[in-house]
């Protein structure tokens, strides 16, 4: 689909990207992130992320490219060794600090209004986890949930062969390969929300009452 084919947003406002903190700058992850970033500002989104290095970075730059802004909820641990934290270098817009890290996940499913999802680690398959939990809860209302990179086939494959998977949860998500094919996702996303099929307008911050983020 030609890039003036999509736009403007009006049910879907923020993206909330999801991946690998340890991403590096100049390998694919990183750079996808950062593209489908800067394309999803360009369309006058708001990105979101969780205020760390990695795909959070990088969508954060990828914003700033686009000419948008990036929001990020982040929050500051005592006693957690193996967590990223707050990266310096990820110079976002706006900063919403949340006392522990289930509160910071369920900020990053409030804020956004679609999920792009990219390979990671055990962060990201909790936060897939939730986001695809509530999608399947709320079939019909539920936020756009969008899987980066051909990878995702196998997974989806491996759960739906191997766990109790009802089938309405095959049926929320869409997996991607390329940032056009995000951008594109996220269109037809919005074409529904406008015909109605996924219910009412869904808004970008509700009070921190995690199911006002689903269901109005």
């Amino acid at each position: 689909m030609p890039a003036d084919k999509i736009g403007p947003f009006r049910k879907i406002r923020a993206v909330s990207f999801l991946g690998y903190a340890d991403a590096h700058e100049g390998d694919g992850l990183y750079d996808s992130a950062k593209e489908v970033a800067r394309m999803v500002a360009e369309h006058g989104l708001v990105v979101v992320n969780g205020g760390g290095p990695g795909v959070m970075r990088a969508s954060t730059e990828g914003a700033h490219e686009g000419g948008g802004k990036a929001y990020v909820a982040t929050f500051y641990p005592k006693h957690m060794e193996n967590f990223e934290g707050k990266d310096p270098l990820n110079k976002a817009d706006k900063e919403i600090i949340m006392n522990n890290y289930l509160d910071r996940t369920l900020k990053l499913l409030e804020l956004g209004n679609a999920y792009m999802l990219f390979n990671g680690g055990t962060g990201t398959v909790s936060e897939f986890g939730m986001a695809w939990g509530l999608a399947k809860l709320y079939l019909g209302r539920h936020k756009p949930l969008i899987l980066y990179g051909s990878f995702w086939h196998t997974i989806m494959e491996a759960f739906a062969g191997n766990m109790r998977i009802r089938p309405e949860a095959l049926r929320v998500y869409r997996i991607v390969t390329t940032p056009e094919a995000a951008m594109e996702a996220l269109w037809k996303y919005e074409m529904e929300l406008l015909k109605g099929e996924h219910g009412e307008e869904i808004g970008m911050g509700n009070g921190g009452n995690i199911e006002k983020a689903f269901i109005n």
